[in-house]
């Protein structure tokens, strides 16, 4: 299908990369966890159904990492303005994913699959994936539109509810995907890991847990918690 797929993603260096799961992890553990996340998305990314696979980036990436992808510099400016560039990269449809996300599993985006590969119009011009904490994991947009980006505040608990009322203000009809959570803290990891047992991040959690005390290898409370997604899905 006419599908572009874009990784938005930064180089996995000690103390610049996931500095919130230091502690319990030691600033170079944090970074090869990263690592590890960001080259299993990719993978999955790999096994979509796409015309193309970006990776925006900040920094340089390992070349197993660029494989199979049209590697583009990350643009200047907050995020809101680095994700708006990414939709001058393609005429669209368009699917943004991060790098925070790595039990995320293709059968998980097939609603848009299965929606964009319809004769166009597409019934939906946007996809949109809550992430638990209130922002949001994935953007698709059928006709990509920087505007629908710029000016939205990004890493806030609203920002979320921000980019859904920008792409509903704007008439279009969005369609949910998953909730999933974004890999913050290190209960996050272990949530994580749970939802893709077996796979490289996985094993790297379950390493790194090990002597770690319970509190640490227990997910966050927000798991039972109502996510601010519970009407939406």
């Amino acid at each position: 299908m006419n599908l572009t797929v874009a990784v938005i993603a930064k180089e996995c260096s000690p103390g610049k990369v996931k500095t919130r799961l230091t502690p319990p992890l030691k600033p170079e553990q944090a970074a090869a966890l990263a690592q590890t996340s960001l080259s299993q998305t990719l993978e999955t990314v790999r096994a979509l159904p796409a015309a193309r696979r970006l990776l925006v980036f900040d920094g340089t990436p390992h070349h197993a990492d660029a494989a199979g992808f049209e590697v583009f510099p990350q643009g200047a400016g907050g995020l809101d303005e680095r994700l708006a560039a990414i939709c001058s990269l393609t005429a669209g449809p368009l699917l943004i994913l991060g790098m925070d996300t790595p039990q995320l599993r293709c059968e998980q985006l097939a609603p848009l699959l299965a929606d964009w590969e319809t004769p166009a119009p597409a019934p939906r011009r946007a996809w949109f994936g809550p992430a638990s904490d209130g922002g949001f994991w994935a953007l698709g947009l059928y006709t990509p539109d920087g505007g629908l980006l710029r000016g939205v505040d990004m890493s806030t608990p609203h920002t979320g509810a921000q980019q859904w009322g920008r792409l509903a203000g704007a008439g279009l009809h969005v369609g949910v995907l998953p909730v999933l959570r974004d890999v913050d803290y290190f209960p996050d990891a272990v949530a994580a890991a749970w939802e893709c047992s077996g796979s490289p991040f996985a094993r790297a959690v379950d390493l790194l847990s090990e002597g770690l005390p319970a509190e640490w290898t227990r997910t966050a409370p927000s798991d039972a918690a109502p996510t601010p997604w519970a009407a939406l899905t």
